[in-house]
């Protein structure tokens, strides 16, 4: 069988409405042992990236078919949807997996605050202290 093309998206996750994640495209994840997948949330238009979340198959199902992304929490151990509390929503823009098959990428139209302590990233304010690295160093 050929490998998927970088820019063709499996076809079996194109789907607008789907019951359960596609063995083909489960096939392709790594879940820890939690039976989890992190998922990186970034900006579609700025590319700035938002928050990092957790989902199992169940959660990419719903975001594949929903248009929104769910999350699964792993202190509530329950789905959640960004948004439904807070109304700060995340659209769903597109879905990639890493080459490994251990990360997400998902872009979306970020409504409002992305990090649940009310900021826009939930990466502002805490960069640390590091040594810039050079090219041909």
């Amino acid at each position: 069988m050929p490998a998927e093309s970088a820019t063709q998206p499996i076809a079996a996750a194109a789907a607008t409405t789907i019951e359960e994640l596609p063995a083909e495209v489960a096939a392709l994840l790594k879940h820890d042992d939690a039976g989890l997948v992190a998922a990186i949330i970034q900006q579609f238009d700025t590319h700035e990236v938002l928050m990092l979340g957790w989902m199992d198959d169940e959660a990419l199902r719903r975001t594949l078919s929903s248009g929104r992304v769910t999350f699964y929490s792993r202190s509530r151990q329950e789905y959640w949807r960004k948004g439904d509390t807070s109304g700060h929503f995340q659209y769903v823009k597109s879905v990639a997996l890493d080459c490994d098959g251990d990360a997400l990428l998902i872009e979306v139209d970020q409504v409002g605050a992305a990090c649940h302590t009310g900021t826009h990233t939930c990466f502002d304010n805490r960069e640390l202290t590091a040594v810039v690295g050079h090219r041909g160093e």
